[in-house]
């Protein structure tokens, strides 16, 4: 199964650093998800939670703002906690 790479900075420090297979996020149009070979994005992110799957754990993180891009199964994410 194809993964995805998945980075997320806050100001202070690497949040998280390895691969997921899923990705949700907090947009300002409403929550969306990222799945492999998803079309390059950049968008901005809103007060609410990432959700990434990370082996069979979904890990859950508390935003207050950022941003992410995608591209070529990578996300960045650089948030605010």
């Amino acid at each position: 199964m194809k993964e995805l790479h998945l980075v997320i900075v806050s100001p202070e420090r690497i949040v998280f650093d390895g691969m997921a297979e899923s990705v949700t996020l907090p947009g300002e149009l409403g929550e969306f998800q990222v799945l492999p070979d998803h079309a390059p994005l950049i968008s901005s992110l809103v007060k609410g939670e990432v959700k990434y799957v990370a082996g069979k754990e979904t890990q859950v993180l508390p935003i207050t703002e950022g941003f992410v891009e995608v591209r070529d199964n990578q996300i960045s994410v650089c948030a605010e906690l």
